[in-house]
């Protein structure tokens, strides 16, 4: 009897998907070039298996894991208090950022306490030594290795069991079984499937660096955001020296975290309060309003600026940088629709200042008093911070944090806050800040603009 031949499938990177022929764009997810050739599984014959016998969580009384502080006061924040053992790290961004910097520095401070492997596959042990030089950190203690293949990747780790292996990039590794040049869907797929099951049965944190695409997205299917631990993201402008570091997943920890780091020429400094970095520029000018933004278990001032000018390109432009778009055209018609403002023919941007971002639905009070103040051409009242969702009727909803948010705002000098209702009713307001308790987008340009 002949037997039938296993045929292969078509696999698509970002989100699995089958397809019995190759197509040049996903049926189920439409990404362009993500489906590849996987060859079929090997046949198995039947075999008696155990069944495994689940365990009740109320049964798991072992205490997690202590978590590994990197010495790095803002990378710990961001990752919850520190690495957790046996974890996987994503860590992402654009080229010359400063991946490579932090997890090298990170590893330094770690090999104090054990040995720390460093697996790089884009550059020289002696152009990581260079770079090593140039760090306040002592890199002494930490192994490097260059090597690119994954099966000897594997077998290092096996073999010294480090406490942290860093990988830098993860798009480097390629498998001597799996069809494809480094950083294909099929290489990286391996990579995690080989690496996933080390790092939890040896207990090693393994910190994979990875590469961005042109639009900002990991590299990489998706697959391997789903398989890792925690993902964090770099972020920045290279004209500016200060970086930020963002949670976009993190099993044990809160994703609402945010790093701040300056880049320097002995390495990356942790900035413990981004306050002073973000308002650098405030002041009395017309079309600027602080919001006191809540970013995981700390307030930041972040400064929103606003441009309002005539045009005559029809529709007329809403750029927004740091802030939602679609909230941004949302403000701007209630501005015009519950404040009187005539926007129809202006040029509208906005932009959060230093860098930073202000997504939270509490910063649209601040984004349509900076387009107000900018489109009568007045400041708003000096030492003001403002905060609240605006509705489509024009009223101020209550936001969450309002204690905190005051709290920030009083600290660094503020004397009047203009929001909606509490929500957590804060009786007694922070000492020398008066706050003005607003129900819509009318009183609060009263308030806000008075000089």
């Amino acid at each position: 009897m002949v037997k039938a031949r296993a045929q292969s499938v078509y696999v698509c990177g970002e989100c699995d998907a089958q397809s019995p022929r190759w197509v040049g764009r996903c049926t189920t997810c439409g990404a362009w070039g993500s489906v590849a050739e996987q060859a079929p599984a090997p046949a198995r014959g039947r075999t008696l298996e155990l069944v495994p016998r689940p365990a009740r969580l109320g049964d798991a009384a072992d205490p997690p894991p202590a978590r590994m502080p990197t010495g790095i006061p803002e990378l710990d924040r961001v990752l919850g208090g520190g690495l957790v053992p046996g974890s996987l790290v994503l860590l992402g961004g654009e080229p010359g950022i400063g991946k490579s910097t932090l997890v090298l520095q990170a590893l330094a401070n770690l090999s104090r306490d054990g040995e720390t492997l460093l697996v790089t596959g884009e550059e020289s042990v002696a152009q990581v030594r260079g770079r090593a030089a140039r760090l306040e950190a002592d890199p002494s203690q930490v192994a490097v290795l260059a090597e690119t293949r994954l099966e000897a990747v594997a077998a290092a780790i096996e073999a010294h069991l480090p406490r942290v292996c860093a990988i830098d990039s993860v798009q480097t590794l390629v498998a001597d079984d799996v069809d494809g040049g480094p950083g294909s869907v099929s290489q990286v797929r391996q990579a995690v499937a080989r690496l996933v099951p080390l790092a939890k049965e040896r207990g090693v944190t393994i910190v994979l660096v990875g590469q961005v695409t042109k639009d900002g997205s990991l590299a990489g299917p998706r697959l391997l955001e789903h398989l890792v631990d925690c993902v964090v993201v770099f972020e920045g402008e290279e004209m500016r020296a200060h970086r930020v570091l963002r949670a976009h997943k993190n099993r044990f920890g809160s994703t609402n975290e945010t790093g701040v780091f300056e880049m320097r020429a002995a390495g990356l400094v942790s900035v413990p309060d981004p306050t002073h970095l973000f308002l650098a520029e405030v002041g009395d000018r017309v079309g600027s309003c602080v919001f006191p933004s809540v970013e995981g278990s700390r307030a930041l001032l972040v400064e929103v600026q606003a441009l309002v000018g005539h045009t005559e390109v029809v529709p007329p432009r809403r750029v927004a940088v740091g802030v939602d778009r679609t909230r941004l055209a949302q403000v701007i018609a209630v501005l015009s629709r519950h404040a009187g403002l005539r926007l129809g023919d202006q040029d509208v941007f906005v932009s959060v200042a230093g860098g930073a971002r202000a997504q939270d639905p509490a910063a649209d009070l601040a984004i349509a008093l900076a387009i107000a103040g900018a489109h009568r051409g007045v400041p708003l009242a000096r030492g003001s911070v403002a905060f609240g969702e605006l509705g489509l009727t024009g009223g101020l909803r209550p936001v969450g944090q309002a204690a905190r948010r005051l709290a920030a705002a009083a600290s660094h000098g503020f004397g009047l806050a203009v929001g909606p209702p509490a929500a957590d009713a804060v009786e007694d307001p922070p000492a020398g800040l008066r706050v003005a308790r607003v129900e819509d987008i009318a009183q609060a340009l009263e308030v806000a603009c008075a000089r």
